[in-house]
């Protein structure tokens, strides 16, 4: 039963637009009441993440910046950065899509094991991934020594090397987004598909990848932004030769050294991309209610 006092308060309700803020409460654009003590370090948060960004907008050499970015080392390193991650994101579709279908459609022991194996990379330190990758695709190492002496194939320091380098840390996103997809969807469509006397991999074909495109995109486009960005494995495993192994990264840490102005620069240009992917993934994720 509804008492006069609750009643009192749905009548202030009404007139007042809303329900009355308690103490500690800050009326706000949200479309209710904030709690004081959630807002602040949220504001906090939120100028922690942004504040850098919008320094580095700040210190931006504007007036020297298209000088900047037409230098022959600055297209020299964007281009390869952009062709090892395409490659990168290349290989990863190919190998990681079926990975991806492995741990979210078949049923086998130890797979929680497997997906944590698949998932390491994303935690793990990227200059240990390269350490791993010297330890066994290096010249010496346990599959590398094979490669090197039977087919003399030698990829530490060489721009084959950055592509693998970059694919280590990036599939991860891609398995990630794709398995994710693979969970949401009903896999009734294959059964029937089989039943009518499709294979496996041809119910797949033409009826999985359809569903799950989407997500093979937006896996897609965060692996080849991972990629691109990828500083440490890179360095550990390929190093850093101008013109073979030197990506964006990797040159503005060089330049940080002697050039500030053109490392901002660099800067510049992987945050803008950054922000385009984002942009072109907002539909996906950022406009879910």
């Amino acid at each position: 039963m509804t008492s006069p006092h609750d009643t009192s308060d749905a009548v202030a309700d009404t007139l007042t637009g809303g329900p009355r803020r308690g103490p500690g409460r800050v009326r706000t654009g949200f479309g209710r009441d904030v709690p004081l003590p959630l807002l602040v370090p949220a504001m906090v948060g939120l100028a922690f993440l942004v504040l850098p960004l919008i320094a580095l907008l700040v210190r931006t050499p504007w007036h020297s910046l298209p000088g900047q970015l037409t230098s022959p080392e600055v297209w020299q390193a964007l281009k390869l950065s952009l062709v090892c991650a395409t490659a990168a994101t290349a290989v990863s579709l190919v190998i990681g899509v079926p990975l991806a279908w492995l741990l979210a459609r078949v049923e086998f022991p130890g797979r929680g094991l497997v997906r944590a194996l698949v998932t390491l990379p994303l935690v793990l330190p990227p200059v240990v991934g390269g350490v791993a990758l010297l330890m066994a695709l290096g010249r010496n190492g346990v599959v590398g020594k094979w490669l090197d002496s039977w087919f003399g194939i030698t990829l530490p320091f060489t721009t084959t090397g950055v592509v693998i380098a970059e694919a280590f840390v990036a599939m991860p996103f891609l398995v990630i987004s794709v398995e994710g997809t693979l969970r949401a969807a009903d896999p009734r469509y294959e059964e029937a598909a089989t039943t009518l006397g499709a294979s496996r991999f041809t119910a797949f074909r033409r009826v999985t990848l359809p569903l799950i495109a989407p997500g093979i995109a937006a896996g897609a486009v965060l692996a080849w932004a991972r990629a691109l960005g990828e500083f440490g494995a890179t360095i550990t495993f390929a190093g850093n030769f101008p013109g073979r192994t030197q990506t964006m990264p990797l040159a503005v840490y060089l330049a940080l050294q002697s050039d500030p102005e053109a490392a901002i620069a660099l800067s510049l240009v992987l945050l803008v991309v950054s922000v385009a992917v984002l942009a072109g993934l907002r539909d996906r994720w950022m406009t879910a209610s």
